[in-house]
């Protein structure tokens, strides 16, 4: 469905003049910041440990093949690593990438100003903060996965209106 919308153009793919119509892969349509902050247009939603684009697409669309409009909300253009991992992918990554997944990855301390529940990385050397937090490489890793795993959930009732803006822009010349 995703690729149906792109436009077509001619393609010498080995230079000898004969020219085949092949599907401009390069095209690329953004949202608008605009529409993007309209939190009246989305759902925020935690992914769960196994839970794919076309699961959750499935679930709230009725269609699988509308995982694309996960992806583009939450500007997702890498699903192997944009997309959070299941719990066994994420354990065998942590392991595979530190010897120890138990050593100090940095140090954290609380913003004094604001808001302070939030934390400031510090680097690798505690000296100047010797009440710093210590962050081990697992616990940053895991991290980093929560906040993978908080997307944004275009509602249901714009879906077609999305789909249809999405048509017309991809087709839209360029020239």
């Amino acid at each position: 469905m995703y690729f149906r919308q792109f436009p077509t153009i001619p393609y010498d793919s080995k230079g000898t003049g004969e020219f085949k119509s092949v599907k401009n892969l390069l095209r690329r349509v953004g949202i608008r910041a605009k529409v993007k902050s309209n939190s009246m247009l989305y759902d925020t939603y935690d992914v769960k440990n196994g839970e794919t684009p076309e699961s959750i697409a499935f679930k709230l669309y009725g269609e699988a093949e509308l995982h694309w409009v996960i992806m583009l909300v939450n500007d997702i253009t890498d699903r192997f690593h944009d997309w959070p991992m299941t719990e066994a992918q994420f354990s065998q990554f942590v392991h595979d990438k530190y010897d120890n997944v138990d050593a100090v990855h940095h140090y954290e301390i609380s913003q004094e100003s604001g808001n302070t529940k939030k934390k400031i990385d510090i680097g690798t050397d505690n000296t100047d903060y010797p009440t710093a937090t210590a962050i081990t490489n697992y616990e940053h890793e895991q991290e980093l996965q929560d906040a993978k795993r908080k997307i944004r959930l275009l509602d249901p009732s714009y879906i077609g209106q999305f789909k249809e803006e999405f048509k017309d822009l991809i087709s839209e010349s360029v020239i």
